[in-house]
């Protein structure tokens, strides 16, 4: 009989707190369709997530990082990324040009993937220098957005009507640029900020750097 799980409790705290927060998003979204489009990505890496945890436990740094986009998503995908309470009050506040909120997500899409594709790339030893660590996390992070701007795009044409909240353009005609910049921004951020951090929490799981 395999031996039961042991379950970090603070893991288990933030799996539980996702569990509640996306169950208030799928609780009477603006809109059904865009709040499964903007949450899947959430909900299909939380099963994952917990799928490996008996053989692949992350770095604690890396499962709050996750969860944090998480929130992003579901919240996100509740009010639609255009329409966001907050940011409206910013935009309205501070006389802002468009509604932000849809920019702070692609941002994420850099700063957590990058976090992410640092720890498999060192816990599988793929590569240990510092600057080609740098390189290969940041390009890693680029194709994972372009190939989401590739997601709206198609999803964008199937749905018609669903598009401008998906793709939450907002009449910007540089909105895919301005998202793939942002996640480049996001990407080398984490990796500058977080990076020494994230060494530390490898080497409590026995993952040093040559």
């Amino acid at each position: 009989m395999a031996s039961p799980v042991r379950v970090h409790r603070f893991h288990l705290i933030l799996l539980l707190s996702f569990g509640v927060i996306l169950a208030w998003s799928a609780w009477h979204p603006k809109d059904g369709f865009i709040w499964f489009l903007e949450s899947i990505p959430a909900i299909v890496g939380a099963i994952v997530l917990v799928a490996i945890y008996r053989k692949t436990r992350l770095t604690t740094l890396v499962y709050v990082l996750i969860w944090l986009h998480a929130i992003v998503l579901v919240v996100g995908g509740h009010y639609t990324y255009a329409e966001m309470p907050l940011f409206n009050w910013l935009r309205d506040t501070f006389g802002l040009a468009r509604h932000y909120y849809d920019r702070v997500g692609h941002l994420m899409q850099g700063f957590v993937p990058a976090m992410i594709a640092r720890e498999i790339l060192l816990r599988q030893r793929v590569v240990a220098g510092k600057r080609w660590l740098f390189f290969l996390v940041t390009c890693i992070c680029l194709a994972i957005s372009a190939f989401y701007e590739f997601i709206e795009w198609w999803v964008a044409i199937a749905s018609g009507e669903a598009a401008d909240a998906f793709l939450a353009t907002q009449g910007d005609v540089w909105d895919t640029q301005w998202d793939m910049f942002l996640a480049f921004v996001g990407a080398m951020a984490s990796q500058l900020l977080l990076g020494a951090w994230h060494d530390r929490q490898l080497a409590a799981l026995g993952v040093r750097r040559e």
